[in-house]
């Protein structure tokens, strides 16, 4: 069983720097060790001692990527900052515009404050889910429309 943090402090003592994000990814991908996508070689190394996002079999010396095939893959951005704005994402209760997320994240690009979230939502859904099928009814709150005598904030009359 995964233990998850359940609070924003556990998760920033869990994943405050880069190689504690890394050494996760590693358990998540290769839960029984190191296993090459090339050859199945069991054995390998990281290729650069400072960052071990990049790995070298021994068998075929192929490289394999930790975050190959991963949202945050060929990303510039710290591996902290992803795992920051999926627990952000994760424990939102109504969604955040793109403005949201690069204020809270510190994010200078609204490009990029835009594409993180498209990013998760992407990753989030099942490519074989059911689709809804029947009808569905709205609920009176959805097209009730504005209430003659008020200005429509909060339902508060005008002056």
């Amino acid at each position: 069983m995964e233990d998850y943090p359940r609070d924003l402090l556990e998760w920033e003592a869990r994943f405050s720097s880069e190689a504690a994000c890394e050494e996760y990814l590693f358990r998540l991908r290769w839960p029984e060790g190191f296993r090459c996508d090339r050859c199945g070689g069991r054995k390998g190394w990281p290729v650069s001692s400072a960052r071990k996002d990049q790995w070298e079999c021994a068998s075929c010396h192929g490289q394999v990527g930790l975050t190959a095939g991963a949202i945050f893959q060929d990303s510039r951005l710290a591996l902290t900052l992803w795992f920051r704005a999926a627990w952000w994402m994760t424990s939102q209760k109504n969604g955040v515009g793109a403005m949201g997320w690069q204020r809270i994240l510190g994010l200078k690009s609204y490009k990029t404050a835009w594409t993180m979230p498209r990013k998760f939502r992407c990753a989030m859904v099942r490519p074989g889910r059911d689709r809804l099928i029947g009808q569905s009814r709205p609920t009176r709150h959805s097209w009730a429309g504005k209430r003659k005598g008020c200005t429509g904030g909060r339902g508060k009359p005008k002056p």
